[in-house]
This record gives structure tokens, sequence and C-alpha cells, in this order.
């Protein structure tokens, strides 16, 4: 199992910024990337950016240019920068592992989500 700590979030003005950290625990050796979702009221959660064990990124295209993820494989930590927040980037967002033990196989984890609002 994998153990997963949120920080960050909050209320932020349209134009500023935020960062979130997650920090894993556990069985974190089979890991196979890191990332963060979010969810808006009344709809699907949707990939944010995700960091793969390699340090590929691949971003959603709404943030694109906007928010920044990285790691720190010495603390087991994923960090998300948030520059330039609009309205629309108001969710919970949820720090998210993946692991795949084999072929077809794929195991997530989920953090407990911390709420981010955009708001003048």
């Amino acid at each position: 199992q994998v153990q997963l700590v949120e920080s960050g979030g909050g209320l932020v003005q349209p134009g500023g910024s935020l960062s979130l950290s997650c920090a894993a625990s556990g069985s974190i050796f089979g890991l196979n990337a890191m990332g963060w979702y979010r969810q808006a009221p009344g709809k699907q959660r949707e990939l944010v950016a995700q960091i793969t064990i390699a340090g590929s990124t691949h971003y959603a295209d709404s943030v694109k240019g906007r928010f920044t993820i990285s790691s720190d494989n010495a603390k087991n930590t994923v960090h998300l920068q948030m520059n330039s927040l609009k309205p629309e980037d108001t969710a919970v967002y949820f720090c998210n592992a993946v692991s795949v033990p084999g072929m077809g196989l794929r195991n997530d984890y989920w953090g407990q989500g911390t709420q981010v609002t955009v708001s003048s």
C-alpha cells in the first residue's frame, strides 16, 4: 500500500499562485508515476499533471505554461506549482500515484484531496 499526504492549497485571487505538495510513504518502490488530478463540482475528475519516475512530464492542455510539476525522489515528494490561476482552476486537487505491476495491471493510490479556490 501507498499512503499519500497532501499539503498546500487554499484561496487565491485570479492571477495568483499556489503550490501543492504530496508526500508518499509505504510501498513506494514499485511506483511508476505520480501526479495531480482535480475535480470541480458537478464535473468528472481530470488529470492535471503527471511525472514519471524517469522524469517525463505530462500536462492537461488547460494548464500548460501555467503549472509545473516536479519531484524530489530523495524525499518521495511531488510538487505542483500553479501560476496565473484562473477561476476555472477551482477544484479539489488529489494527489495520485500509479504502479504497474504487470501487463494490463494498474494500481492507483489517492490522497485525501485539498481545496483550491480561485476567486476575487
